[in-house]
C-alpha cells in the first residue's frame, strides 16, 4: 500500500516496499522562546534557517506546526506553508490540533498534504475526515480516544479498527490513512518501546497500513538520546515503521535509518547508501 505526498513540483510515495521517508520535526515553536517572539512579531526568518539545516541534512519532507500562544493560528500557519513552498519543494505535514488552522493551512498548500493529526474521538473524526476529503489529504491517526492512551498493543488495536471503518465508511482511499502507533518514553515505562514494536507488528500484519511515529518520544528524560532513537528506529522499521517524524538534523539517526533501508532490502544494490557516502567524503 503505497501513500504518495506531493508539494506542487515534488513528490514522495510511503510505503512498505520503499525507502524510510524521515519527515523533519523541526519548523515547531514548542519549547522554543526566541522563535515563538518572533513569530508573535510576524518574523520568519527562523523558518528559513530550519528549512534549509533540514532539507540539507536529507529530510524527505517537512512538519510544520505553529502553535504559538497569542497569535492567530490559522492565518500564521497558511502564512507559514506559503513561505515554506518558496524555500523548498518537499511536501509538507500540517501540524495542528486546531481543526480551523488545519483548514487554513491545507487551503494555502499547493500539493497533497500530509495532516498530523487526528485521534480515535468521534468528534474529533466528525471535524478532521471532512478536511482529509475537502483536500484529498492523507491523515495520521493516533490509536487513543476519549479514556486515554491505551498501554498495550491489544487495546490500541482496538481503536485502530474504529479509525479504519470510519475512514472506510467516509470513502476515504486506506492508503490515505497512516497509524501512529504511539511511541512512548522508555524512561518512564520500561515495556513502552515493545509494546510500541508490536502495535506495529500488528498494524501491518492486519492492515498493511503505513505507519509514522514521534520516534524522539521513546528517549524523552533520558541521557545520549541521539543512540537510543538511532537503536529504535531501525528495529521499527523491521515491524512496519514506514517513515517518521524526527529530528533530520541528526547524522547518527539519519545514518541508522539509512543503513536499515539497505539492510531491509529497500535501498536496491546500495544506491543510495553508496551515493550518500561519496557525497559525504566529497564534502
Amino acid at each position: 500500500m503505497h501513500t504518495v505526498l506531493r508539494s506542487a513540483s515534488k513528490e514522495i510515495t510511503i510505503g512498505h516496499d520503499v525507502p524510510f521517508v524521515i519527515i523533519g520535526e523541526r519548523i515547531n515553536p514548542t519549547g522554543r522562546k526566541l522563535f515563538q517572539e518572533r513569530l508573535r512579531n510576524d518574523d520568519l526568518s527562523t523558518i528559513e534557517i530550519d528549512v534549509a539545516d533540514q532539507v540539507a541534512a536529507g529530510s524527505d519532507m517537512l512538519d510544520v506546526n505553529m502553535g504559538v500562544p497569542l497569535t492567530d493560528e490559522p492565518a500564521l500557519l497558511a502564512k507559514a506553508i506559503k513561505k515554506i513552498q518558496t524555500l523548498t519543494d518537499l511536501p509538507l505535514c500540517i501540524d495542528s490540533s486546531i481543526v480551523e488552522a488545519l483548514d487554513a493551512g491545507l487551503a494555502a498548500y499547493e500539493g497533497k498534504a500530509l495532516i498530523n493529526s487526528m485521534t480515535g474521538e468521534d468528534d474529533r473524526m466528525d471535524a478532521i475526515l471532512p478536511l482529509v476529503k475537502k483536500y484529498d489529504a492523507a491523515i495520521l491517526a493516533l490509536p487513543n480516544d476519549e479514556t486515554g492512551i491505551p498501554m498495550t498493543a491489544p487495546e490500541r488495536m482496538i481503536i485502530v479498527e474504529k479509525i479504519v471503518r470510519r475512514v472506510e465508511a467516509e470513502g476515504i482511499p486506506l492508503e490515505n490513512l497512516l497509524i501512529d502507533p504511539l511511541a512512548m518514553t522508555v524512561g518512564a515505562d520500561t515495556e513502552a518501546v515493545k509494546n510500541t514494536l508490536e502495535t506495529m507488528y500488528l498494524v501491518r500484519e492486519k492492515y498493511g497500513l503505513n505507519m509514522s511515529i514521534g520516534a524522539s518520544n521513546v528517549s524523552f528524560g533520558l541521557p545520549n538520546r541521539h543512540a537510543l532513537n538511532a537503536a529504535f528506529l531501525p528495529m521499527a522499521m523491521s515491524m512496519g515503521l514506514t517513515s517518521a517524524i524526527m529530528d533530520g538534523r541528526t547524522p547518527e539517526v539519519i545514518t541508522a535509518v539509512r543503513a536499515a533501508d539497505l539492510l531491509l532490502g529497500l535501498d536496491p544494490w546500495g544506491g543510495n547508501w553508496i551515493s550518500a557516502f561519496r557525497a559525504q567524503q566529497q564534502a
